[in-house]
Protein backbone atom coordinates (compact mmCIF):
# COMPACT_ATOMS: atom_id res chain seq x y z
CA UNK A 1 0.00 0.00 0.00
CA UNK A 2 1.42 3.45 -1.33
CA UNK A 3 1.45 6.40 0.98
CA UNK A 4 -0.98 8.04 -0.65
CA UNK A 5 -3.43 5.31 0.06
CA UNK A 6 -2.58 4.60 2.91
CA UNK A 7 -3.59 8.53 3.63
CA UNK A 8 -6.85 8.27 1.49
CA UNK A 9 -7.87 4.89 3.49
CA UNK A 10 -7.69 7.47 6.84
CA UNK A 11 -10.58 9.45 5.61
CA UNK A 12 -12.78 6.56 4.47
CA UNK A 13 -13.81 4.90 8.25
CA UNK A 14 -17.12 6.85 7.17
CA UNK A 15 -19.30 6.85 4.12
CA UNK A 16 -17.27 9.98 2.71
CA UNK A 17 -18.35 11.85 -0.21
CA UNK A 18 -15.94 12.88 -3.60
CA UNK A 19 -15.91 16.41 -2.92
CA UNK A 20 -15.12 16.02 0.67
CA UNK A 21 -12.40 13.52 -0.17
CA UNK A 22 -10.61 16.23 -2.19
CA UNK A 23 -10.74 18.92 0.22
CA UNK A 24 -9.23 16.87 3.15
CA UNK A 25 -6.82 15.16 1.19
CA UNK A 26 -5.89 17.98 -1.36
CA UNK A 27 -5.11 16.11 -4.34
CA UNK A 28 -6.25 17.19 -7.70
CA UNK A 29 -9.31 15.64 -8.84
CA UNK A 30 -7.76 13.23 -11.39
CA UNK A 31 -5.55 11.72 -9.05
CA UNK A 32 -8.05 11.50 -6.39
CA UNK A 33 -10.10 9.73 -9.05
CA UNK A 34 -6.89 7.81 -10.47
CA UNK A 35 -6.28 6.33 -6.73
CA UNK A 36 -10.17 5.77 -5.65
CA UNK A 37 -10.02 3.34 -8.70
CA UNK A 38 -6.87 2.15 -7.98
CA UNK A 39 -8.16 1.18 -4.16
CA UNK A 40 -11.51 -0.14 -5.77
CA UNK A 41 -9.90 -2.23 -8.09
CA UNK A 42 -7.78 -3.93 -4.92
CA UNK A 43 -10.96 -4.49 -2.77
CA UNK A 44 -9.87 -2.05 -0.36
CA UNK A 45 -12.92 0.27 -0.53
CA UNK A 46 -16.27 0.29 -1.84
CA UNK A 47 -18.60 2.84 -3.75
CA UNK A 48 -21.81 4.33 -3.17
CA UNK A 49 -24.14 6.05 -5.35
CA UNK A 50 -26.68 8.08 -6.05
CA UNK A 51 -26.89 7.65 -2.08
CA UNK A 52 -25.29 6.66 0.75
CA UNK A 53 -26.54 3.77 1.48
CA UNK A 54 -26.95 2.44 -1.70
CA UNK A 55 -22.94 0.34 -2.65
CA UNK A 56 -22.44 -0.03 -6.35
CA UNK A 57 -20.42 -2.58 -7.39
CA UNK A 58 -17.04 -1.42 -9.39
CA UNK A 59 -17.17 -1.58 -13.11
CA UNK A 60 -13.77 -0.29 -14.98
CA UNK A 61 -16.27 1.17 -18.23
CA UNK A 62 -18.55 3.13 -15.82
CA UNK A 63 -16.20 4.62 -13.06
CA UNK A 64 -15.42 7.37 -14.86
CA UNK A 65 -19.24 8.92 -15.39
CA UNK A 66 -19.81 8.41 -11.58
CA UNK A 67 -16.91 9.04 -9.85
CA UNK A 68 -17.28 12.62 -8.55
CA UNK A 69 -20.61 11.93 -7.90
CA UNK A 70 -20.19 8.94 -5.41
CA UNK A 71 -19.39 8.43 -1.73
CA UNK A 72 -16.72 5.90 -1.25
CA UNK A 73 -15.95 3.47 2.74
CA UNK A 74 -13.06 1.46 3.45
CA UNK A 75 -13.79 -2.54 3.09
CA UNK A 76 -13.09 -4.71 5.60
CA UNK A 77 -10.13 -6.20 4.11
CA UNK A 78 -8.84 -1.95 3.38
CA UNK A 79 -9.30 -1.44 7.15
CA UNK A 80 -7.77 -4.20 8.23
CA UNK A 81 -4.45 -3.87 5.60
CA UNK A 82 -4.98 0.12 7.26
CA UNK A 83 -4.69 -0.62 10.40
CA UNK A 84 -1.82 -3.19 10.03
CA UNK A 85 0.67 -1.20 8.18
Amino acid sequence: MTDPEFDLLDELYFVTPFRTLLQKTGLPANELEDQLRTLLEQGLIRSYWPDPDTELAYETTSFGAIARDAAYLASKEGLLQHNTR
